[in-house]
């Protein structure tokens, strides 16, 4: 009976400053701070310490390894632990400051469906010597821009529309509709969507048949 009325229940039991090391290490750090005598304190807080390397045997060579284990062992000890670390104490406060937010890049393009990816493309376009290479860039923007207002707009669209938005998202530095060249046809663009469509759906059908085809008993 008295072994019943001394269980342990969770909902009774305080919280684990760090649950990874389990409850047993909480009332061994819990034991080193009621300790009164300082150099047991010491004592038992290094037997700690090494208790808790051990645990993590691969990360011995880990610069600042052993300085972690002390904060760590502060931490349990809720900075309770008066004992003579061989590392500066961090401070509860610092532990607990919140990082500064970082700042997230607001970009809202106009033609959004394009990407950002394609600015940046057409930012390095810019900045290449005019000739055969930057051509070349060029035409493989406005492929890829084609191909990208295809995937998110209509079954096709005119050149010369997307010419004009690789003009304007360029401001006015690309200009391929004087060259009179076209670019690639909106159907390829949709077959070659058609056929990566059927080809992933291909699979499922091919597995739903053999699925009807199997006898149950």
């Amino acid at each position: 009976m008295n072994q019943v009325e001394h269980l342990e229940y969770n909902t009774e039991r305080s919280k684990l400053f760090i649950p990874e090391y389990g409850r047993h290490f909480q009332k061994m750090v819990d034991h080193a701070v009621s300790i009164a005598d300082r150099e047991e304190r010491n004592k038992v807080a290094k037997a700690i310490i090494s208790v808790m390397g051990n645990l993590q045997p691969h990360l011995r060579d880990v610069p600042d390894f052993q300085h972690k284990l002390w904060d760590q062992l502060f931490i349990m000890s809720d900075f309770k632990l008066d004992v003579d670390s061989p590392f500066p104490i961090t401070s509860k406060e610092v532990l607990q400051q919140r990082p500064e937010p970082l700042e997230y890049p607001q970009n809202h393009p106009k033609y959004r469906f394009y990407g950002n990816n394609i600015k940046r493309m057409i930012d390095v376009a810019i900045k290449w010597e005019k000739g055969d290479m930057r051509t070349g860039l060029e035409y493989a923007i406005a492929n890829h821009m084609k191909k990208c207002y295809l995937n998110w707009n209509k079954d096709s669209v005119e050149d010369a529309v997307i010419f004009e938005h690789l003009k304007e998202l360029s401001e006015g530095q690309i200009d391929l509709a004087p060259n009179g060249e076209n670019l690639t046809n909106s159907d390829q663009f949709l077959k070659n969507r058609v056929t990566k469509s059927n080809r992933n759906s291909g699979g499922n059908k091919k597995g739903q048949r053999n699925g009807r085809s199997k006898k149950r008993y």
